[in-house]
């Protein structure tokens, strides 16, 4: 077992080797014609920066063939790769949410106009209890606003209570020193 393990190795090094100097090649060829084309500041193109963004990420040793630009800046490119990768997935589709369903929609409106008193809380529990999954933000969207306030008025409150209330009158004025006198007298 050691003698195939020893085997494999050196074969693994010879392949890898060569796999590494052929990257290495085309790496310093890939800079050529940056050098023969420019002057003192050689162009570059953006088949050059995306080469070198993807070399960087396939290549551990890609620092020392690089000889046109500085280390920072092809981590640079391959940042702002990134983030217009980024942005173009997240514009390929609608923003924000899904939409919700219709039904859902029109159940939140009829819920929250038969029954004024309840608020978004209550009426999202209603639709958890009936198996639809929404969100709170969501039910507070579609609830229909109310006119009057959804608490009871004082008339009908006491118009509720009237068994119950027990009232009690105290009386009490301010008196003059002059009228407690004649009083006692």
């Amino acid at each position: 077992m050691g003698i195939l393990q020893a085997v494999f190795l050196l074969l693994r090094a010879f392949i890898l080797g060569r796999a590494a100097v052929a990257i290495e090649n085309l790496a310093l060829r890939q800079q050529l014609p940056a050098f023969t084309h420019s002057g003192k500041r050689p162009k570059l193109r953006r088949r050059d920066r995306v080469f070198w963004a993807v070399l960087s990420r396939l290549w551990p040793a890609w620092r020392s063939a690089l000889a046109i630009v500085q280390p920072e800046t092809v981590i640079r490119w391959h940042r702002q790769g990134f983030q217009l990768f980024w942005r173009w997935n997240s514009q390929r589709g609608t923003p924000g949410h899904p939409p919700i369903a219709r039904e859902i929609r029109d159940l939140i409106r009829q819920m929250s106009r038969e029954n004024p008193t309840w608020g978004t809380p209550r009426i999202l529990s209603e639709l958890i209890l009936l198996g639809h999954d929404v969100a709170e933000q969501t039910v507070a969207k579609y609830m229909v606003r109310h006119r009057k306030p959804p608490s009871q008025t004082w008339k009908t409150f006491l118009a509720n209570h009237v068994p119950d209330i027990a009232a009690c009158d105290f009386f009490t004025g301010p008196r003059s020193p002059s009228a407690l006198c004649m009083s006692s007298s």
